[in-house]
């Protein structure tokens, strides 16, 4: 099991809380929020956001071009 950095937990995010990860991503998402703040806060802040819009980002149905430009925008974040 190798240890996940923060982009790949951005790729996984909406996966995970969907549940719908295998056991050994869902532990590597897991073990690397234990000793990250960052990511904790945005997996915080994802949850919050389906919360507010009442479905996960992948069952609102936006258009293909519209994701694709969220998910490049969310690829492409600096902090």
């Amino acid at each position: 099991m190798t240890d996940l950095n923060c982009d790949e937990l951005v790729e996984l995010v909406t996966d995970y809380l969907d549940g719908a990860l295998d056991g050994d991503s869902e532990r590597r998402v897991a073990d690397h929020l234990s000793g990250c703040d960052g990511c904790t806060t945005y997996v915080d802040q994802i949850r919050q956001t389906i919360t507010v819009l009442g479905s996960s980002p992948s069952d609102v149905g936006l258009p293909d071009e519209v994701r694709a430009q969220l998910l490049a925008a969310f690829r492409h974040r600096t902090d």
